[in-house]
């Protein structure tokens, strides 16, 4: 058994080697401290733990990558959680704005045996209602074929995939311009000299977001098959 602590080190070590596109890409320790909410000593002590137990590749002033054996912890860890924001959202009614604090609470006490019935009464849904993909019970993630909204070019068709930032405020934002998964959207505008981009949602009016706010937002081609 491990740790909440120990979990939660990999479940973002997991997500932040996710978003970089390679497991084998090193994710600097500073980016798991600020996820952790703790400070970039503290961050490298329980680095130091998890190494000696053989859950993570630490490489001094590089970064850390997670090894098999911490990578199938991490990976069942998320897909706890995000399987429980699923059922959250659809079975209880909850907005996506308040799922993600609650469980981060409930993915340390569930059981496997209730995970896999919510999955099966959700009809194993692959994404979470941010669009986060679920990890499966076996095997490896498939890689998402995203891009940021701040990458993209102006005036092509585009679907949102996923939406990074978890913050209630910015979910329900973004959410009242239709920038919600599924939704197709296009750049209208870039506007450097403001560090913004203006975006519009289906039948939404055009909307400016900072490119801070953008690149949280992740899409895909129009032309995906679902």
């Amino acid at each position: 058994m491990t740790s909440i602590t120990v979990e939660n080190y990999l479940k973002h070590v997991y997500e932040e080697q996710q978003l970089l596109g390679a497991e084998t890409e090193l994710v600097p320790v500073g980016r798991v401290a600020a996820a952790m909410g703790v400070t970039a000593g503290t961050a490298t002590a329980m680095v130091k733990s998890l190494a000696k137990a053989r859950l993570i590749r630490h490489e001094p002033r590089r970064g850390v990558r997670l090894t098999d054996s911490g990578a199938s912890i991490a990976s069942q860890v998320v897909r706890r959680h995000r399987l429980i924001e699923a059922f959250l959202v659809k079975a209880l009614g909850l907005d996506w704005s308040e799922v993600h604090a609650e469980a981060e609470e409930l993915e340390h006490a569930i059981s496997d045996k209730v995970l896999e019935r919510i999955d099966a009464f959700l009809g194993h849904p692959a994404a979470d209602p941010h669009g986060d993909p679920i990890p499966p019970h076996t095997g490896t993630l498939a890689r998402q074929k995203v891009t940021r909204l701040t990458d993209c070019r102006t005036d092509v068709p585009l679907r949102i995939a996923r939406v990074l930032n978890q913050d209630p405020d910015f979910l329900r934002y973004v959410a009242s311009h239709g920038l919600t998964p599924g939704e197709s959207v296009t750049v209208a505008h870039r506007e450097p000299a403001a560090d913004a981009v203006t975006v519009r949602a289906g039948a939404h009016e055009p909307v400016t977001l900072g490119t801070g706010a953008a690149a949280a937002i992740l899409v895909e081609s129009a032309s995906v098959d679902d």
